[in-house]
């Protein structure tokens, strides 16, 4: 594999098995200084590179990667969830989104083009004609977390490639070989090895690529205050960023509760709720808030939490110990403050239980912040105007969403919700990866899914022609 990472032995990291509860899994050399000087380097020479690639060979090659990715699927599963904690359930499912990312940037390689402008619309110009088409930016930098290390990857890869861009790319330091895995298959699948690079380390290594005036464009997913050191670092140069959410979820008097209650358990708890969409909020109307809760502790209790490599098991454990320490905090200091926990709280290890908590005060951090853990909050409601208002108090929002059957009830919370996208009975978790995703308010800026992210890595040439 040709990466940054393999040339450049600056240090050496442990990866550590989450699946096994904290061994060691392997060790990977973390890149220096030297090592984004050379994955810049290299992206200098990839950025004509790709430019040259005509729209078919980018097709073909994203193509490739995409029948390798589904070829070698249980390997990339298993890595996935050794190294997040996954279930292997869960992790099968990013391997398929992975696949169909890919799939979805071959497709719109074909047809990323411009349009014609119309410059005889206005009077005097009618002796000109023109068109515009999109060119890539250069070298676009992605930096991906750990909750999604395969198809997150994707999302950024394979649109950057699709629209004639280099790529450097920087993996989280816990999750880093399904993104080496996929820069091989892609390399395998014919793409030069100057267009890709992985550039393993830390976030000194991360500032450092991000500062460098060579990068045309920074895509970061990861939490806010990394997202305000890369904003004030970059200096000039486009950035796109998803900072994360704390979703809401609007179950109406008149909602199918068959659906609603399991959505929500899923959503609240999919990869030990480390979940930047995932549901953390849930107001229920009142006239259902007894039957809702009844039915929601019954499918949370009976969920099977602990070897994530096993099928069966529904949760495994979050990332690290550390983080589930730092939740098992801010949970009990919701307690202290008021809160009640109506099932969980429980910590072994990294693995920490589903926690469903109720009168939660306001200013509680579980309430206010992002929680990124299995820890889900039930309210009650009466009031349409006052809840919406509840539900956008936060300053980050990326989905919400409502549960109900009423046209013109729906279309008010649809409309209510100050959100990047409102999922209608279905979970806050839901993504189709060909969508706009991105957040609303603070911190919202720019656009993934797979055509929305190469409009953001790309610019646009206006041809004008007089005869």
């Amino acid at each position: 594999m040709t990466t940054a990472m393999t040339k450049s032995r600056n240090s050496v990291a442990t990866v550590q098995d989450v699946a096994g509860q904290g061994r060691p899994l392997g060790s990977i050399a973390f890149a220096g200084t030297n090592g984004g000087d050379m994955a810049i380097a290299a992206a200098v020479q990839g950025r004509d590179i790709s430019r040259g690639l005509s729209r078919a060979r980018r097709a073909e090659i994203l193509s490739r990667a995409a029948a390798m990715v589904l070829q070698q699927g249980d390997e990339l599963a298993r890595a996935i969830t050794m190294e997040s904690g996954k279930t292997i359930r869960q992790a099968r499912k990013e391997v398929a989104r992975c696949a169909n990312t890919l799939t979805l940037s071959a497709e719109e390689a074909k047809r990323f083009v411009g349009e014609i402008i119309p410059f005889d619309s206005y009077p005097g110009l009618e002796d000109r004609q023109g068109h515009y088409t999109r060119e890539p930016l250069g070298i676009v930098l992605a930096i991906t977390p750990f909750n999604d290390p395969l198809n997150l990857v994707a999302h950024k890869v394979g649109p950057a490639i699709a629209s004639g861009n280099a790529v450097i790319l920087k993996p989280a330091v816990e999750t880093p070989t399904p993104a080496l895995m996929l820069a091989q298959f892609l390399y395998d699948a014919g793409l030069p090895p100057e267009v890709l690079s992985v550039v393993t380390g830390g976030g000194d290594v991360g500032a450092a690529l991000v500062a460098r005036p060579e990068v045309a464009m920074v895509s970061f997913t990861g939490g806010h205050v990394t997202g305000e050191a890369i904003a004030r670092a970059a200096g000039l140069k486009r950035i796109a960023m998803d900072l994360g959410g704390n979703a809401p979820v609007i179950v109406l008097h008149d909602a199918d509760l068959d659906r609603a209650v399991p959505d929500c358990v899923s959503g609240a708890f999919w990869a030990a709720g480390q979940n930047c969409i995932g549901v953390q909020r849930i107001f229920c109307h009142v006239t259902l808030y007894e039957q809702f809760c009844t039915a929601f502790l019954q499918q949370t209790a009976a969920m099977k939490l602990g070897d994530p490599l096993d099928p069966a098991t529904d949760m495994g454990p979050m990332v690290s110990e550390a983080a589930a320490m730092r939740i098992e905090a801010w949970v009990n200091e919701a307690i202290a403050e008021g809160a009640t926990c109506l099932i969980g709280n429980r910590r072994k290890g990294a693995i920490y239980a589903p926690t469903v908590l109720a009168n939660v005060p306001k200013s509680s951090r579980v309430r206010c912040e992002e929680v990124f853990s299995p820890v889900v909050i039930l309210e009650p409601w009466d009031n349409l105007d006052a809840v919406l208002k509840a539900a956008n108090a936060p300053e980050f929002a990326l989905h919400g969403a409502v549960f109900g059957r009423d046209i013109g009830l729906l279309q008010r919370v649809i409309d209510g919700l100050d959100t990047g996208g409102v999922m209608v009975n279905d979970s806050s978790d839901f993504r189709f990866d060909g969508m706009p995703f991105g957040g609303a308010k603070r911190g919202a800026m720019g656009r993934e899914g797979v055509r929305f992210a190469m409009d953001e890595m790309s610019r646009t040439k206006v041809v004008c022609t007089r005869f």
